[in-house]
């Protein structure tokens, strides 16, 4: 069974990532904020605390988790992210810092601290989002969101390049819609064709063993616009 850090549980995606990994016997290191919903699974395979990704105190409570209780670690989902819907002349600066801070460089030093730990077959997996593809339809008032998201489909790309010779392997996914509280904040009223279990549920399997097949790859999980 795999060693599974996941990002981001607190709602929606991660959450159900969380509990399922969890079910299917997988031991889930679940990160969030708030990990109230987490705890109320009561699910013995999961361990959990409260996480702020941009804090330096609390990304040492991962080095200490990992070096007491984990050798290896064989996943990491990088799924938190942050939404600002907002007109890019009314975004000031701070906000568009305080976006990239989770959303890029969060999710980069996570992602050094565990490399070191991961197996040459452990796979690295970032959540991005359609609107951070090239070429992709746009949406105003996610100027801030959506850079964020194509930052880390490059990051992937150069960290499979660096680490191509030792592991582990690296993909992203640029999601689509999916029905999220997020979603209902950047596209109020909108009904999504994919609920929060079945990205899950696809998530959870691409990332147990799509590293077979792929590595430094974007991958666009998308059935809708948005």
């Amino acid at each position: 069974m795999a060693k599974v850090i996941i990002t981001g549980c607190s709602r929606g995606i991660g959450y159900e990532l969380a509990r399922l990994f969890a079910q299917n016997g997988h031991q889930v290191l679940a990160l969030s904020r708030n990990d109230k919903p987490i705890r109320k699974l009561n699910e013995s395979n999961i361990t959990t605390f409260p996480f702020d990704i941009c804090q330096d105190k609390d990304l040492e409570k991962v080095d200490q988790f990992l070096g007491d209780n984990w050798e290896t670690v064989d996943v990491l989902i990088n799924n938190a992210g942050q939404l600002l819907n907002k007109p890019f002349l009314k975004t000031t600066r701070t906000e568009f810092e305080e976006l990239y801070k989770v959303n890029v460089f969060g999710v980069a030093e996570l992602t050094k601290r565990v490399i070191p730990r991961m197996s040459p077959g452990g796979h690295v997996v970032t959540i991005s989002s359609m609107g951070g593809v090239q070429g992709s339809v746009k949406f105003p008032g996610l100027s801030a969101y959506s850079s964020s998201k194509g930052a880390v489909i490059t990051l992937t790309e150069l960290w499979a390049e660096e680490f191509k010779e030792t592991g582990p392997s690296f993909n992203v996914l640029a999601i689509g819609a999916v029905q999220t509280e997020m979603l209902e904040e950047a596209f109020p009223g909108y009904k999504a064709p994919i609920s929060a279990v079945d990205m899950a549920d696809y998530i959870m399997d691409f990332a147990l063993q799509g590293n077979r097949y792929y590595n430094g790859k974007l991958l666009q999980v998308s059935s809708s616009t948005p």
